[in-house]
């Protein structure tokens, strides 16, 4: 934020985005409706200017530090006891997430002798705030699983699938959980950490909503949508385009969360 001279947004604007965001508020849309193709990250420029997330940089504030504690706390009281789908697997997972990460940043920072080179990581180790939401995302993508399938959820006729329209149960529910409690004023703190403008607010959400929904590798439609991705990101005749390079981090970014998830089994 230094770097790119950020100014932060007056509260009143993000705190009615945050409003408007919670659960109650978005029945009209599901989560699995906010998936996006491609998420655009910003150009913090060249690998001078840049640095790897978390190595450097303030200390957190400690009434930040409580809150964030609390918040990890309390998500892992939100876990049910399954055999599977439980805190311990969310623990492998954010530390999954958290070493892949650190070998893109490795590679992007450290190994790079040329400019061309830093654009092998398509740009995403050089965003704070992409690191955190694949951390967080890691953390609550399981919150109150029941440890049964999405597609017997459905069969059974629970409720969950009913609200959820029988589109990517657990992980709607999982979100809509996690995300709430976010929003709620005791970690105003964390939030203001978090993100400062409304940009960071929508990406943030973004990047969270789509990583929560990629651990559903079963649903066809975000199969499909992930398949239309692919093949449009690696297509040669988009290669070197600059939307052909968002694609990619938006398929580095799934697939991160993804083999964290599966590795776990």
């Amino acid at each position: 934020r230094r770097e790119s001279n950020l100014r932060p947004d007056p509260h009143q604007i993000i705190e009615e985005l945050e409003q408007s965001s919670l659960s109650q508020y978005e029945r009209d849309r599901m989560v699995f409706d906010e998936v996006a193709e491609a998420i655009i990250l910003p150009d913090y420029g060249s690998k001078k200017n840049r640095s790897v997330p978390g190595s450097s940089g303030s200390p957190l504030d400690p009434v930040v530090l409580f809150e964030l504690r609390s918040y990890v706390q309390t998500i892992a009281s939100l876990y049910n006891e399954n055999p599977f789908h439980n805190f311990d697997h969310a623990g492998h997972v954010v530390m999954s997430v958290n070493k892949l990460w650190s070998r893109i940043n490795g590679r992007d920072v450290d190994d790079c002798e040329t400019e061309e080179q830093t654009h092998d990581t398509y740009g995403i180790a050089g965003d704070p705030l992409t690191w955190f939401a694949c951390l967080f995302s890691a953390l609550i993508h399981d919150v109150d699983h029941s440890g049964v399938p999405n597609a017997q959820l459905v069969k059974e006729g629970d409720p969950l699938a009913g609200f959820y329209d029988g589109k990517s149960v657990a992980e709607q529910n999982s979100f809509d959980i996690a995300w709430d409690l976010l929003m709620e004023p005791y970690y105003d703190n964390l939030r203001r950490t978090i993100y400062v403008t409304t940009g960071e607010f929508r990406r943030f959400r973004q990047l969270v909503v789509n990583s929560v929904m990629a651990t559903d590798i079963c649903d066809k439609d975000l199969k499909a949508q992930r398949n239309r991705r692919w093949d449009t990101a690696f297509d040669p005749l988009n290669e070197g385009g600059s939307y052909s390079t968002i694609l990619k981090a938006t398929i580095v970014i799934d697939h991160l969360i993804q083999a964290s998830d599966i590795a776990h089994t």
